[in-house]
């Protein structure tokens, strides 16, 4: 049969472009099709647009630091529409950025819904039809919705509102504290909303390292946001103007009462309406099963990202995307990602960051697994930045000093975690680390205590 393409590619998020651009590197003719805008929901209304926010949450936070200067700030003219002008101009410059690399890079673009009506055959809004010898499926997900919690899209928030939003509420309830909720939270604190998190299960952070998630949820104490963990939310309702929210606790029971409620609960893989039943591939909980290769039931179809049941991060979307077309290509790789190399970081202050192992688990999978950790005070310039809340932790085999995983909180910990994971991923050991000269001073030189806490001589605790 004659292909009109090699691979078309079902979505221009971060597994559908980096996937596309790396196919054309090894030489296959490659088509992208998306409905929305280039980029997906990482450029336009996740990653990139709610780290903006960050920054501008932290800026404006940093008035504080200036009149402490004897600089005077007036801010009866601030304007938070204009912080979320910046976020979607942001966005905005990534997307076109994406659609430039595409051309840069001769690949096809097609705006439209597509919808696999065959193993090698994708239908373009029901009105063209395009033959490709591979397939691959990186359509992400959106913002999970709850029985009982519909988004309005003012009163009952996602992460996709919030994120449109040009306005800020007085008070606000988050209903979920994941890496999302913890990360709003954050920054409708720093703009001065009364924020309370709510959370399910028994601390902030549930799927993290809890010493970590213990560090911020004590960052956030101090700043007087108010937490409820292992509390059973019933769903809201409308009283006065405002949302009443109760909730169950350990402790009894409350009735919270905000301007509006976020939910942040989770995303949904976007598996509805791409015709899979034509070619006879079943979901499991709404994601698509894959094997090596991020390979479907169906040989010439792939899927990647969201849709799949790994960690939803842009960075796995985008490396499975590699994986995936290069064993299309024919080039030897890795089969699947080895999920104890997979960072992962939360955007608040401080930062959590994190890969591997939690020591309980190390001992769960039969390693001689210990953890050592270091007060990032220890680093003198997280004194004279002023940022000395936190700690690097590393989970080690006291057998041969193996890093089995790491986690760190701090200010820029989503930067400083890559030296303990580039470490693991070159089978170094801790004594690698320990004896290492490391500048000074760097919040780097954590690690390289922490390190040496495996080894029984930190010099800075």
């Amino acid at each position: 049969m004659t292909y009109d393409y090699d691979l078309l590619i079902i979505g221009a998020g971060p597994g559908g472009y980096v996937g596309a651009i790396r196919a054309k590197q090894l030489g296959l003719n490659v088509c992208v099709v998306e409905k929305d805008k280039a980029g997906g929901v990482c450029l336009n209304i996740g990653c990139i647009p709610s780290k903006s926010l960050v920054h501008q949450a932290e800026s404006f936070h940093s008035i504080g630091d200036l009149e402490r200067m004897g600089v005077k700030v007036d801010l009866s003219d601030f304007d938070y529409g204009k912080a979320q002008e910046e976020s979607r101009k942001t966005a905005d410059q990534l997307s076109k950025g994406v659609g430039f690399l595409l051309k840069k890079n001769k690949i096809d673009y097609i705006e439209g819904t597509a919808r696999i009506t065959g193993a090698h055959e994708v239908s373009i809004d029901g009105e063209r039809t395009i033959h490709a010898e591979h397939i691959m499926i990186a359509s992400g997900s959106r913002p999970r919705e709850l029985k009982g919690f519909e988004f309005d899209g003012t009163t009952v928030m996602s992460s996709n509102d919030i994120l449109m939003r040009t306005d800020l509420p007085k008070s606000m309830i988050v209903l979920g504290a994941g890496a999302i909720g913890c990360e709003f939270t954050h920054i409708m604190d720093r703009f001065g909303v009364e924020v309370t998190l709510v959370e399910m299960l028994d601390h902030i952070l549930p799927t993290e390292d809890e010493e970590a998630a213990k560090v911020l949820a004590r960052s956030f104490k101090k700043r007087k946001i108010a937490m409820y963990t292992s509390a059973k939310a019933s769903a809201p309702r409308k009283e006065k103007g405002k949302v009443v929210l109760d909730v169950e606790t350990k402790r009894g029971n409350k009735s919270l009462e905000a301007e509006t409620l976020l939910v942040t609960v989770g995303r949904a893989p976007n598996t509805e309406n791409l015709g899979l039943e034509n070619v006879g591939i079943s979901t499991e909980k709404g994601f698509i099963p894959v094997g090596d290769y991020y390979r479907t039931s169906v040989d010439s179809i792939f899927a990647v990202g969201d849709v799949v049941a790994t960690p939803q991060l842009a960075h796995v979307a985008s490396k499975e995307a590699e994986l995936a077309v290069e064993h299309m290509a024919g080039h030897k790789t890795e089969a699947r990602l080895d999920p104890t190399t997979i960072p992962a970081g939360v955007y608040t202050e401080p930062e959590v960051a994190g890969f591997g192992y939690t020591e309980e688990q190390a001992k769960e999978q039969g390693y001689e697994a210990a953890s050592k950790s270091f007060p990032i005070r220890g680093a003198g310039k997280s004194v004279a930045i002023e940022k000395t809340e936190g700690m690097v932790k590393i989970i080690y085999d006291t057998g041969n000093q193996e890093i089995l995983g790491a986690r760190i909180v701090a200010t820029q910990a989503t930067d400083l975690i890559h030296e303990l994971l580039l470490a693991r991923s070159s089978e170094l050991v801790t004594t690698d680390i320990s004896k290492m000269i490391h500048a000074h001073p760097t919040l780097s030189e954590a690690i390289m205590e922490a390190a040496r806490a495996t080894e029984g001589w930190m010099i800075h605790a």
